[in-house]
């Protein structure tokens, strides 16, 4: 395997985890997810110290706060200390959903990309093997 084909590889397994989401299509925009997976680990963020983090310009990150409000991804807050400032953090019905749909497992996905039953078992080992060897606790 060269370079080439592990980045071929890499994006034909986030097609077929993003396949698990509901009706087939993504949860988030590439933008949407940086936005996103900055709040989950900065709860209570402003749009400034998360444009800051992300390194997207404000109108950027203001926008994807407001779609994914809208969609009930993100809450927003007044800031208490300063009204004119908004603080931003993940429901909990949304990280329970997240949860649900990163502890689905991927047999099912698999089969649908690998017709073949038993190579479809043989890549679900594989997937497994590798997950053990390449991804860390702290990943």
């Amino acid at each position: 395997m060269n370079t080439a084909r592990l980045r071929r590889l890499g994006r034909r397994l986030v097609e077929l985890s993003m396949s698990t989401s509901d009706e087939g299509k993504p949860m988030f925009t590439p933008g949407e997810e940086a936005v996103f997976e900055d709040v989950l680990r900065h709860p209570g963020s402003t749009v400034g110290e998360i444009r800051a983090r992300t390194g997207f310009a404000q109108s950027h990150v203001s926008a994807s706060v407001a779609r994914m409000r809208e969609r009930g991804l993100l809450a927003t807050e007044p800031d208490p200390d300063d009204g004119r400032r908004t603080r931003v953090r993940v429901p909990d019905t949304t990280v329970q959903a997240l949860f649900r749909r990163a502890t689905t497992p991927v047999t099912e996905v698999v089969r649908r990309a690998v017709p073949d039953e038993a190579d479809a078992e043989r890549a679900v080992t594989l997937l497994t093997e590798l997950e053990a060897l390449l991804v860390t606790d702290g990943d």
